[in-house]
């Protein structure tokens, strides 16, 4: 009977074996969340922004600018120049010609070499003419208008002053009339010869050309002229030269008018030679074109 009791050891590994682990929802089973750490507030994100202040509506940076549309630099305005004096009011004298003949003064015009409309008759003029004007179809540079042809009483003043005398020729005031009409169709002739030789450049000026000034040379004839009557042929009465613009483009033709049978139907009475000058290597090449068309046609 001697045994000694002892205090039995399994029940102790049991309990230890029954310590359950803790469900998977609790916190600890939890991914830690980092912990957001906000800056000092002495940062500079803390600090006040300053507001902007934007001027009162009044001040000129508000005001709207106008907006000037310039025309492209090839248009006419661009290239103005003063146009001849005596057709500044030409159309007063084709809509009231007694109302626009007062006023009026000497001076020659540059880009024709005629004065201003002096529709006053001359002291020992032997009768009355007319002061009224007609318009051409000759399109006058940079402006909407044509040029406008002398009246009756102009011519008769513009002669006078290149030393003619009436009293030298036997003439009435039907014949002056008839002069202006002459007058007036040789410049039309003389623009449509003009437009003949243009058509060829009708893609490089599609607007067609304008004429800027022209003036008379009746004693400086042309070297074709010349050379014509050293072959037997007249010498024209009269010669002019007209300066056009072909779209920016000055081209100098030159027009030799000679005699021939008037019709009494369209006062057509001279025979007209124009041509472009030979001052460039266009005109040259254009003149040459043409002399090989009319001698192979």
């Amino acid at each position: 009977m001697g045994a000694s009791l002892s205090t039995p050891a399994a029940p102790t590994v049991r309990a230890e074996a029954m310590m359950a682990a803790p469900p998977q929802g609790c916190p600890m089973h939890q991914e830690a969340q980092p912990v957001k750490v906000s800056p000092p507030s002495e940062c500079p994100m803390h600090q006040a922004q300053p507001v902007k202040v934007s001027p009162p509506s009044e001040c000129p940076m508000h005001q709207a600018q106008p907006v000037k549309a310039s025309p492209p630099p090839e248009c006419p305005m661009h290239q103005a120049e003063a146009g001849p004096a005596h057709q500044d009011r030409a159309y007063e004298f084709v809509e009231c010609p007694m109302k626009a003949a007062a006023g009026m003064n000497n001076d020659i015009d540059p880009s024709n070499m005629m004065p201003p409309p002096n529709q006053v008759p001359a002291p020992d003029q032997p009768f009355k003419l007319s002061i009224s004007r007609e318009e051409s179809t000759i399109p006058r540079h940079n402006t909407e208008k044509n040029w406008v042809y002398p009246s009756e009483q102009m011519f008769w003043n513009a002669m006078l002053r290149k030393g003619w005398r009436w009293r030298d020729d036997d003439l009435a005031a039907h014949d002056m009339t008839n002069i202006i009409k002459i007058h007036n169709t040789n410049n039309e002739q003389a623009w449509q010869e003009i437009l003949k030789w243009e058509a060829m450049h009708a893609s490089e000026c599609p607007c067609g050309p304008t004429l800027k000034r022209f003036g008379g040379k009746a004693k400086e004839f042309s070297p074709r002229a010349r050379i014509r009557h050293w072959m037997g042929y007249e010498l024209p009465f009269d010669r002019h030269d007209w300066i056009i613009d072909r779209c920016g483009k000055e081209v100098r033709y030159v027009i030799d008018y000679y005699d021939g049978e008037i019709n009494k139907d369209t006062y057509q009475f001279s025979v007209l030679d124009v041509r472009p000058a030979f001052d460039s290597l266009g005109a040259v090449w254009d003149r040459m074109k043409v002399a090989w068309w009319r001698w192979t046609s």
